[in-house]
């Protein structure tokens, strides 16, 4: 029987679970690049069932309408070969035909049944821990790695890779110290690890430690930055610290040398490009021409409704550029979303439309709209997915919107939140400025 380097079971021959393992190393780290190595290796063995449900499954995962023909091209592919795989493999197909088929939240438990039957299938763990993060599952980040850590120690290939996933699922449930401690761990046995590094930034930036925090991901950088895939997120921690010790400058200079570097040419990309660009607009920054760069690449995506969050966030571009007619395409593709079926419907639902219809108000200078829709929307935020530091956008731009309404207690409550969590934020302390500058209406 063929197995891969931890002992997982294969139908393929040796050399093609070599290269398997050489194309799943890569995307572990989100190394540049596991498809090339796949494509490589289907070229000359296609019927290797692991790297068609393997080579899906990547695509399906960047939640980007761009890739799905390359989904559903290896998903046939790795239908037509199942009957010949083994029960892992076939589980395999499965996982990432549900996933293509809009049942996230089935094909994030499969991917988690075939770790339970394998745990030291790290990359079905990987699988399952990035279903859990695009539905917002924050203890089930953590608990689909704990659940297989017994199976592992310290001398087998991958285990800092696990390390720093489970830091990543401790950082999103609060437990701050063991997160930091494990993503350390986790960097220090494999210095490429930019998983692990962006689970530590998760965690300086939840605790207010925005100088720690740049320092951090600029020492790590020369280890996680060359020939990733992954890098544009870790600069786009990098420039949330800049923005909170009020280093505007250095944060467009990241989104135009880092962040922008890849022109946008998938989602994920381009909801850190928006997020970033959000974050300063609300402020009053002027951020130049820089939104005329997402415009297109939202623009190509837009009437898919694959998953809310890329909506919400391709509606802060057209919020912030005055594209009305895209923005209404936007609140349309969300509605038919909302209307259909599978996990998106209802994240579009609960989620993407007030947030979308609260974004459009703020834009309108509507700004005790925005609130309305926005506000009871947040608490809920995390039914479609992304992670603290991603859904904080939105305590952001209820700050302020309250203070541009003139809402004098909705403001104070806001900032008083703000303050809690980020006492020493130079954003915070601006807003808690303008926020005792309102006037509390008279008592009736």
């Amino acid at each position: 029987m063929t197995t891969d380097l931890r002992g997982n079971p294969l139908t393929c021959t040796a050399d093609a679970a070599r290269r398997l393992d050489v194309a799943i190393g890569k995307f572990h780290i989100y190394q540049a690049d596991p498809v090339g190595e796949l494509d490589a290796l289907l070229a000359e063995q296609p019927d290797c069932v692991m790297a068609h449900a393997l080579r899906a499954s990547v695509f399906a995962t960047t939640t980007d309408k761009a890739f799905e023909a390359e989904v559903q091209r290896s998903l046939a592919l790795a239908k037509a070969l199942a009957p010949r795989g083994n029960a892992r493999e076939r589980a395999y197909v499965a996982a990432v035909r549900r996933w293509a088929d809009g049942d996230l939240a089935a094909a994030t438990e499969t991917w988690g049944g075939i770790a339970i039957a394998h745990p030291t299938d790290l990359l079905a763990v990987q699988f399952a821990q990035l279903g859990d993060f695009f539905m917002g599952q924050s203890q089930m980040l953590r608990d689909r790695v704990a659940r297989v850590l017994p199976s592992w120690h310290r001398d087998m290939p991958g285990y800092g890779y696990l390390r720093g996933m489970h830091a990543f699922g401790l950082e999103e449930c609060g437990d701050y110290a063991q997160a930091e401690a494990a993503g350390r761990e986790a960097i220090a046995l494999d210095p490429r690890d930019g998983w692990a590094a962006h689970a530590v930034a998760h965690v300086m930036e939840m605790q207010g430690r925005p100088a720690e925090g740049a320092a951090f991901m600029r020492a790590t950088a020369p280890g996680w930055s060359p020939d990733s895939m992954f890098a544009y997120h870790n600069w786009w921690h990098l420039a949330l610290f800049c923005i909170d010790q009020g280093d505007i400058p250095g944060a467009l200079c990241l989104f135009d040398e880092r962040v922008s570097a890849g022109g946008f040419g998938q989602a994920l990309e381009a909801i850190d490009g928006s997020a970033l660009l959000w974050r300063l607009w609300v402020l009053g920054h002027d951020v130049g021409d820089r939104w005329s760069l997402l415009q297109q690449p939202w623009g190509a995506r837009m009437s898919h409704g694959v998953y809310a969050f890329n909506d919400v966030h391709a509606m802060m571009a057209f919020v912030a550029s005055g594209d009305r007619a895209a923005q209404q395409a936007t609140i349309e593709t969300l509605e038919r979303a909302a209307s259909g079926r599978g996990t998106n419907a209802m994240m579009s639902r609960d989620v993407g439309l007030p947030l979308a219809r609260g974004l459009a108000a703020f834009g309108q200078g509507d700004y005790g709209a925005a609130v309305r829709h926005i506000l009871p929307t947040r608490g809920i935020a995390n039914r479609f997915g992304g992670s603290h530091a991603q859904r904080d956008v939105l305590s952001w731009t209820l700050c302020e919107a309250a203070i541009r309404a003139g809402d004098a207690p909705m403001a104070e409550a806001m900032v008083a939140e703000r303050l809690a969590a980020k006492e020493g934020s130079p954003v915070a302390q601006g807003w808690a400025m303008r926020a005792k500058t309102l006037t509390r209406p008279l008592a009736a």
